[in-house]
C-alpha cells in the first residue's frame, strides 16, 4: 500500500470533513472521536459529495437525501442508500495524515 500525505493533523477540525483527491479518487478525511478516517467522498445513492454533510457518532451523512455511512466500514446506516462506500486506511506520522487508496497486489 502506498500512503500519501493528504494534510496536517492540525488542519482537520473535529467533526468537519475535508475533501481531498488521491489518484483521481475523491476522499473525505474526517477527524472525530479521537480518530481520523478516510472514506470515498461520493454517496453510493446519488453522485453527491459526502464532505458537505454532517458528522455525528462516527458516521457521515449525505446532505441531499440523508443517507448516513459508518466512517469505519463505509456501510450505510439507513435508507435511501443500500450500498457501502469504500473506506481507506489512514496513518498518522507526527502531524501528517497519510491515506492509501491503492490495494496490495
Amino acid at each position: 500500500m502506498a500512503f500519501v500525505r493528504v494534510c496536517g493533523l492540525t488542519e482537520l477540525e473535529d467533526g468537519t470533513p475535508k475533501r481531498v483527491e488521491l489518484d483521481g479518487i475523491p476522499v473525505s478525511v474526517v477527524r472525530t472521536e479521537g480518530e481520523v478516517f478516510a472514506i470515498n467522498d461520493i454517496c453510493s445513492h446519488a453522485n453527491v459529495s459526502l464532505s458537505e454533510g454532517e458528522v455525528e457518532d462516527c458516521s457521515i451523512e449525505c446532505w441531499l437525501h440523508g443517507s448516513s455511512f459508518d466512517l469505519r466500514t463505509g456501510k450505510p446506516n439507513g435508507l435511501p442508500a443500500t450500498r457501502p462506500v469504500p473506506v481507506y486506511p489512514v496513518q498518522i506520522q507526527g502531524d501528517d495524515v497519510l491515506v492509501s487508496v491503492t490495494q496490495e497486489s
